[in-house]
C-alpha cells in the first residue's frame, strides 16, 4: 500500500514586526485624533478654514508645478518664461497654518479692526484707479432710514425717463426672454435725485432708485432684440413686512430669481444691480467730455459656478474696458468666509452682480453707463449666438 506525503505551508511571523505595525496603527489613530482635535479647538476664524485651502491650492499652478519638478530635474525649467519665479513654500506654509496672508495685512487687520472685513475680497481684474483702499462698500442702514419717505427732484426723474429710439434690431432672441435683472437693494438711491438730505447713509429710496437704471438697462436690451425680464420689487418693503433685517436681502431676492428660473427655462443671464457707497471721485469718469457712473463687476466665491461666472465678468470688463477706457473698476472676488460669499449666483454659471455708480452718482450717469452696458452685452451675446450656431 503506497503512503501519500502531504505538504503544509508555515507562516512565520516576528514578533518584533508585529509589535511595531500594531504600535503604528495605535500612535496613527491617536495622532488623527489629536489633529482633528487642535483643528476644531480653535475659535472661529481662526482655525485652518477651507478658503485658505483653496487659496493655497490656487497657488499650485502649472508653473508652480514645473519648478517643483525642475528641483530634481532641471531640464523641466526650460520651458519656463524668463521672469518666472519660484512660489515661496515658506509663506504658503504659513498661511496655511495660520490662516493668514504674510503679503495682505487685510488677513490680520480683518480681525482685530471692527468693519474693516468691508474691503475684504480679492481683485481679479483691477480697472483704472483700483486697488485695495477703494474696494466696493456695502452700506447697511437701519430698517427705518431706508423705509423712510424722501423727497425727490422729480423733474430729473421726467427728464432722464425718455430715451432715444434706433432702428429696431435685425436680430432677436425671438421672443423670448434671456436676462434676468434683479435688485437685492433695491432701494438704493442717489444723493443728487433726492431733494432732503445730503447724507450718504440715508440714500434710499422706495421708487427712485438702483431700479430705474435696471429698468433702463432692460429698455437698451430689449433695443438690441435681447428678450429681457426686470424685476422692481420692493425688497426693502419685502424685508420689513416680514422682520426682517438688511442682511436677509439677498434671501429674499433669492425667491424670486428661483421662481423667476422655475417660470422662464429660457433664462441664461442673471444680473444683479446695485449702486455702490463710495464717492463721486472713485465711481464717476468722464469719456469723450461725457461723464458716467462706473461699474464693477463682483463674483462670490462660495458656490460651485463661481468659477464661470468669474469667467463672464472678466470677459465684460475686458469688452467694456475697450469700448469705453476706464468705465468699468474692475472685477472683485469676494471669499468664501465673511460677507455673502453667494449673492446667489450659484442658481445659475452666467450670474453676476454689477455696481453702476456710487452714491453721489445722478440717474443720468447711471442711464449713460447701463447703455454702454447693453451695447458691449449685446455685442458679446450675439457673437456667442454664431459660435453655437456654427457648431
Amino acid at each position: 500500500m503506497s503512503s501519500r506525503n502531504f505538504r503544509g505551508f508555515t507562516f512565520k511571523v516576528n514578533r518584533t514586526s508585529l509589535k511595531r505595525i500594531t504600535v503604528l496603527v495605535i500612535v496613527g489613530i491617536m495622532a488623527l485624533f489629536i489633529v482633528t482635535g487642535m483643528l476644531t479647538a480653535f475659535e472661529p476664524g481662526y482655525g485652518l478654514s477651507s478658503s485658505t485651502v483653496h487659496a493655497w491650492s490656487s497657488y499650485v499652478s502649472s508653473e508652480a508645478l514645473v519648478h517643483m519638478m525642475g528641483t530634481e530635474n532641471p531640464y523641466f525649467t526650460q520651458a519656463l518664461p524668463e521672469d518666472s519665479q519660484p512660489p515661496n513654500f515658506s509663506s504658503l506654509a504659513f498661511e496655511l497654518a495660520t490662516s493668514l496672508n504674510p503679503d495682505d495685512p487685510r488677513s490680520l487687520l480683518g480681525r482685530e479692526l471692527p468693519g474693516f472685513a468691508l474691503f475684504d475680497g480679492k481683485i481679479i481684474v483691477a480697472g483704472e484707479h483700483t486697488d485695495y483702499t477703494n474696494m466696493p462698500i456695502e452700506s447697511a442702514p437701519p430698517m427705518e432710514v431706508m423705509m423712510a419717505e424722501r423727497e425727490v427732484s422729480q423733474e430729473n426723474i421726467e427728464k432722464m425717463d425718455k430715451i432715444d429710439e434706433e432702428a429696431p434690431s435685425n436680430v432677436t432672441t425671438g421672443g423670448k426672454k434671456v436676462v434676468h435683472i434683479i435688485h437685492s437693494h433695491s432701494r438704493e438711491s442717489f444723493l443728487p435725485e433726492l431733494k432732503d438730505t445730503n447724507v450718504p447713509n440715508q440714500a434710499f429710496h422706495s421708487t427712485v432708485n438702483i431700479t430705474l437704471v435696471g429698468e433702463r438697462l432692460g429698455r437698451e436690451l430689449e433695443k438690441r432684440g435681447i428678450g429681457v425680464e426686470v424685476d422692481k420689487s420692493d425688497i426693502g418693503a419685502i424685508l420689513s413686512n416680514r422682520g426682517w433685517v438688511y442682511g436677509q436681502s439677498y434671501d429674499a431676492s433669492r425667491e424670486i430669481v428661483k421662481e423667476a428660473i422655475s417660470n422662464n427655462n429660457d433664462l441664461e443671464f442673471f444680473f444683479d444691480l446695485h449702486r455702490d457707497a463710495q464717492p463721486r471721485d472713485i465711481t464717476t469718469v468722464t469719456i469723450n467730455g461725457v461723464e458716467y457712473a462706473r461699474t464693477l463687476f463682483i463674483v462670490g466665491e462660495n458656490n460651485k459656478n463661481y468659477e464661470k461666472n468669474l469667467k463672464l465678468a472678466t470677459e465684460l470688463h475686458e469688452l467694456l474696458d475697450k469700448r469705453y477706457p476706464g468705465l468699468s473698476r474692475g472685477v472683485i472676488l469676494k471669499p468664501a468666509s465673511g460677507a455673502n460669499g453667494r449673492y446667489n449666483q450659484d442658481l445659475s454659471p452666467n450670474s453676476i452682480l454689477v455696481e453702476v455708480g456710487g452714491v453721489d452718482n445722478t440717474l443720468e450717469e447711471g442711464y449713460r453707463s447701463a447703455e454702454a452696458f447693453a451695447k458691449v452685452f449685446s455685442e458679446y451675446y450675439w457673437d456667442a449666438e454664431k459660435v453655437n450656431n456654427i457648431e
